[in-house]
């Protein structure tokens, strides 16, 4: 069964559109991205990330309903919506040689507290505001495999899990507006949050709002209880309260070629 077919059917919003309106690896490799979170200068920038594990290819999963193409290539993605801070490190590498790949696009799009996709609002049920292009954008990788991005906790919405959507493009050209275009996709997947943590985060005040019922990862149509090779982020507390955010780090394997 795929995401499509587990969600409401969406009213797309071209790549035009959009633009006026804004202008998993083995848990060892999990590892391995953490250790990368604050890189020196003196990192050499050949070396792989892992060198001691074997890397694995992270699972590919559907792209889902919500993707709209052109988005910006940006390191803050969260606008101005409500919700916690998640501030995600993602290392990039060949699934075969844990080389970091540098320059490729690491593309994210997921939805607010509320469970709703920028370009699609209403879908889950309400009603805000819809400027094309919240919660969506990515960053290239550095010399060290490394694209961070900032945003906000993920909500919820009808038949699905927590989860962020993720992808990941090599050899794209940057465009004057603040987009990208061309280049190969090596990957498509999504990524998962701990249940322990989800439960807190969903009874604070500016989750708690979205009445629609949470599916769990378990209970999850896609998930397959695969760890980080699946997409299961290592989630690290920003602060001492739940509200303070999580800092979120996962290595995906790609294959090249």
């Amino acid at each position: 069964m795929t995401d499509t077919q587990k969600e409401p059917t969406p009213t797309p919003v071209g790549r035009r559109t959009v633009l006026l309106a804004g202008g998993a690896t083995a848990a060892a490799l999990a590892v391995g991205a953490a250790a990368q979170d604050t890189p020196t200068t003196t990192t050499p920038s050949t070396e792989p990330v892992a060198a001691a594990a074997v890397c694995t290819l992270t699972k590919q999963m559907t792209e889902g309903p919500y993707y709209l193409d052109g988005q910006y290539v940006r390191s803050d993605i969260s606008e101005d919506k409500t919700g916690i801070p998640l501030n995600l490190t993602l290392t990039v590498v060949d699934d075969d040689t844990c080389v970091p790949l540098k320059n490729a696009l690491v593309e994210i799009w997921h939805s607010d507290a509320l469970g709703e996709y920028s370009g699609f609002v209403g879908n889950n049920g309400h009603d805000e505001p819809d400027n094309g292009t919240f919660l969506r954008g990515g960053v290239l990788t550095d010399s060290s495999g490394v694209a961070k991005i900032t945003s906000v906790y993920p909500g919820w919405y009808r038949g699905r899990c927590v989860h962020i959507h993720i992808k990941v493009h090599t050899d794209v050209t940057l465009t004057p507006d603040g987009s990208f275009t061309g280049g190969e996709e090596l990957h498509t997947g999504q990524l998962f949050f701990s249940e322990t943590i989800t439960t807190r985060v969903a009874a604070l005040a500016q989750y708690a709002v979205n009445t629609v019922p949470r599916t769990t990862l378990a209970q999850d149509s896609i998930y397959d209880e695969g760890g980080a090779a699946s997409g299961l982020l290592t989630l690290t507390p920003l602060g001492s309260t739940t509200s303070a955010g999580y800092a979120g780090t996962l290595t995906l394997g790609v294959e090249q070629g």
